[in-house]
Formats: C-alpha cells, sequence, structure tokens
C-alpha cells in the first residue's frame, strides 16, 4: 500500500503549477485567462509578494524599487546550486516583501511557490515580447528586465549576451536583435530624450552601423555617442581580458640582465652549496643566477583582416577594438584591413575603433583574394609575423584561390589565426569547406569567446 500525498506538498504543487500554466498561456496567447489570473492573484496576494508582479506591462525595476527586499531574492534566482546543496531561493527566508520578519513562520512548501512567482516574472518580462513597433521606452524596459534574468542566472546584467555560443546568451541577444529591429530607430535618434533612453549593445551597434549613411545632423550625433559608449564599454572588458592573460614564453635566446632584482636568491644558494665552509660558518658563492625576463627585442607584427559583411558585425566589432589594444602595446605594429568586394587599409586609425567602425560598410559579398593581395606586401619579416582573418569564409568560386593564398603565407612562417567567430550573439556559420582545410593546414578556425583569441595573440605577441 502506497503513502498519500501529504496535504501540504500537494497543496503547494497546485499553486506552483497555476502559477505556471498562467505564464505559458501568456507566452503563448498575450490575451488573459480570467480563471489563471484569478488564481494566480490569490497566490501572489496570499504570499506577501505584489500585485505588479503579474502585469507583464510592469518593469522588474518598477518592481524592485517599489520591494527592496525582492532585489536579493532575485538575484541568483535560477543559479545552479552545488551537488547536494538546496536551491539559493528554496533556503533563502521567505518572509513577504517588506515585512520586518517577526511574523508567523510561512507554511511549509512556501518558498518554492515563492521562487514559482518571482520566476514567472522574469521569464515572462524577457520572453514574451510581443508584437509591432517598438519604442524607446520598451526597449530599454526589456534590456533592463533582461538584466535582472541574467543577475538571477548568476551573470552581470549583459554579461549572457556578450558571452556567445549558441545557447541561451544567443536566444537573448537575437530577442533584443528583434526588438531593435521593430523600432522607428531614426526617429528615435533624432529626438535627444529618446536617444538618451537607449542602452547600447551589439543588436543596436549592428543596426546603427547598417543605418548610418540616412542618418544625419541630431540623429548622426546621437548615433555617433552610442557607437563610441559601447565602444569604450567592450574595450574596457576586452583590455581587463588581455591583462589577465597569462603571456607568453620567456625568449631564452635573451640572455637575462644582471641585476639585484633578477637575482635567483634560492637557484645562487643551492648552486653554491658546496662551497659552504664549516670551519668558518659561511657560503661561499661562485656565481650568482638571474632569473629570465626578458621575452621580446624584436617588435611583433599583428595583421588583421575583417570580413565586413553583414553577418560578420559582431566579430568585425570585437577584433576591431581588440586589435587597437595590442597596438597600443610596446613592440606590436598592428596593421588593419577590412574588406567586401573591395579591400580598405585601415591602419591609420587603427588605435581609435571608433573611428574604424565609422568608415565600415556593412553587407554586400566578399572578395577574399583582394583583401590578401592587400596584406600579403605588408609581411616584412615571416617568422615575427601574425595574421589574424576574420570571416565566415563563404568565398563560392573565390574560394580555392584565397585558400591557395592562405597556404603560401602560412608556409613561409607566419602564423595564421583563422576565426570564424569571436562573438556575443551566438554561433558563427563557417564554411565546412574552409573549415576542414584549414584544420588540415594545421592552422584551425577558432570560434566562441574572444578569450581564445586574447591568449593565442598574447601568447604571440609578448
Amino acid at each position: 500500500m502506497t503513502d498519500s500525498p501529504n496535504p501540504v506538498d500537494l497543496a503547494a504543487a497546485n499553486r506552483r503549477q497555476v502559477l505556471y500554466w498562467r505564464l505559458l498561456a501568456r507566452l503563448f496567447d498575450p490575451d488573459e485567462q480570467p480563471t489563471l489570473e484569478a488564481a494566480s492573484m490569490a497566490v501572489v496576494d496570499d504570499l506577501g509578494l505584489p500585485a505588479a508582479l503579474l502585469d507583464p506591462a510592469v518593469s522588474v525595476d518598477t518592481v524592485v524599487q517599489r520591494f527592496p527586499a525582492v532585489a536579493d531574492e532575485l538575484r541568483g534566482l535560477l543559479r545552479p546550486a552545488p551537488d547536494g546543496a538546496g536551491h539559493p531561493a528554496t533556503d533563502a527566508d521567505p518572509s513577504p516583501a517588506g515585512s520586518d520578519g517577526d511574523e508567523a513562520p510561512p507554511a511549509p512548501g512556501t518558498a518554492e511557490v515563492r521562487r514559482a512567482a518571482l520566476v514567472s516574472k522574469l521569464l515572462l518580462n524577457v520572453f514574451a515580447t510581443g508584437h509591432g513597433a517598438v519604442d524607446a521606452g520598451q526597449l530599454a524596459r526589456w534590456q533592463s528586465d533582461a538584466g535582472w534574468f541574467e543577475q538571477a542566472l548568476g551573470t552581470e546584467p549583459g554579461g549572457l549576451r556578450r558571452q556567445g555560443g549558441a545557447g541561451l546568451g544567443a536566444v537573448l541577444a537575437g530577442l533584443e536583435g528583434d526588438l531593435v529591429r521593430r523600432m522607428h530607430l531614426r526617429e528615435v535618434l533624432a529626438d535627444p530624450v529618446l536617444a538618451s533612453r537607449l542602452t547600447p549593445s551589439m543588436s543596436l551597434i549592428e543596426q546603427l552601423l547598417r543605418d548610418k549613411a540616412n542618418l544625419s545632423g541630431v540623429a548622426l550625433a546621437n548615433a555617433k555617442a552610442l557607437i563610441r559608449r559601447f565602444v569604450d564599454e567592450v574595450a574596457e572588458v576586452l583590455r581587463t581580458q588581455v591583462e589577465q592573460t597569462s603571456v607568453g614564453v620567456v625568449d631564452r635566446s635573451v640572455p637575462p640582465k644582471r641585476v639585484f632584482r633578477n637575482l635567483d636568491l634560492d637557484r645562487t644558494i643551492w648552486q653554491n652549496l658546496t662551497n659552504w665552509s664549516p670551519e668558518d660558518e659561511r657560503l661561499y658563492v661562485d656565481r650568482l643566477y638571474y632569473r629570465q625576463t626578458a621575452r621580446r627585442v624584436t617588435p611583433a607584427r599583428l595583421i588583421v583582416v575583417v570580413d565586413q559583411s553583414g553577418s560578420m558585425v559582431d566579430s568585425m566589432v570585437n577584433c576591431t577594438i581588440l586589435a587597437s589594444i595590442f597596438a597600443g602595446l610596446p613592440k606590436v605594429d598592428v596593421h588593419l584591413i577590412a574588406y567586401d568586394t573591395r579591400a580598405l587599409d585601415l591602419t591609420p586609425w587603427v588605435h581609435d575603433p571608433f573611428e574604424v567602425l565609422l568608415r565600415t560598410k556593412l553587407g554586400g559579398g566578399n572578395d577574399g583574394p583582394v583583401a590578401m593581395a592587400l596584406a600579403r606586401p605588408k609581411i616584412i619579416e615571416p617568422r615575427n609575423t601574425v595574421m589574424v582573418w576574420i570571416s565566415d569564409f563563404y568565398e563560392f568560386d573565390r574560394s580555392q584561390p584565397l585558400f591557395d593564398g592562405i597556404e603560401a603565407v602560412h608556409r613561409s612562417g607566419v602564423r595564421f589565426i583563422p576565426v570564424g567567430s569571436v562573438n556575443s550573439s551566438g554561433q558563427q556559420s563557417v564554411n565546412p569547406w574552409f573549415r576542414q582545410r584549414l584544420k588540415d593546414l594545421g592552422t584551425p578556425v577558432i570560434s566562441g569567446h574572444i578569450r581564445k583569441l586574447v591568449f593565442e595573440l598574447k601568447s604571440f605577441l609578448t
């Protein structure tokens, strides 16, 4: 004979089910289901949570401003718990928002029901984006709600959308991109008040870069300000990653500098132990040993070639900024080329990614051999040169000529790094023909988070 379900557990399960059924109903149909709405309102009221939690028109920020205690519950709400540990939201004190904690203890199962209510709010606000035109306020509110959702998953606001890959970050970036496309961006940019409400993101920057030729006056100035803000924000993140990435191997061909700060005291003592005099109780040192610190004396040349077709905007923005960071390092000579059906040498502006982006033209076809013809004369010392080629490598009838050029560059001794994607919005599609041949050549395509490229470049250049 099986034990009957615990009435308390069954009641909590039913209340959670009501909240989740309402969530599913609203995600697939914006119209309210009166029965589910009334039942959910009763559950939320019983939990001591605000009724605004059920209103998709109310932002998470508004809920948090009115009920500050909810903020702590939301952070880490969806973060996976360690094995064997309870969920943070389950273990947290489930006292009603705004209560002083002196009330009667909550009924069993209340914490899980409360968690269901908060999760429902996040999911509804982030994933029910509706249809039709979007204004600047709606985009700003969605970005804020998405930031709370990312905090619930244990990352900083915007973190998931910058991580790349084919998972949740790509989904969020796709939703944001759809909202940007549905917004009348030119009209928003022409109004300084509305433009000030925009938060720069990769989706927004892509749209601005595509439309910049159609902007003028106040709208163009606001667009440039947004691009500059985004560039500065991404540059700060990438600069930190460059600083934190371990550097390349020590150049053993360069003798250590014989100064006191480089003295290897432990090795000096160890190597001279045979000179210990018991009578004098002294260690006589025949030779001093110094630590090897030299890394590079010859300037390295970095040649970055960027496919500026529309499919590569994410990688183009990241790598353009990264090129400017490495251009600021000592003994690194950076050259930058962008191409579609023509190739453009952007080296004079490589220190300013903002200016580089303003000079790019998204969209159209691509002609890799034309870019290679411009890049190869820049190779002076092959063994001291790294060439980064950012593209999805869809060259069609030009595939073989481009690969022949790549193979010749690689055989000459240049460190060739093909990059299919270092992005923030999703997995980049790379031509399978090129992917296999580059792998066979010993230069596999880098895809994924930009940290991979940072590591490869810093190992070579420092």
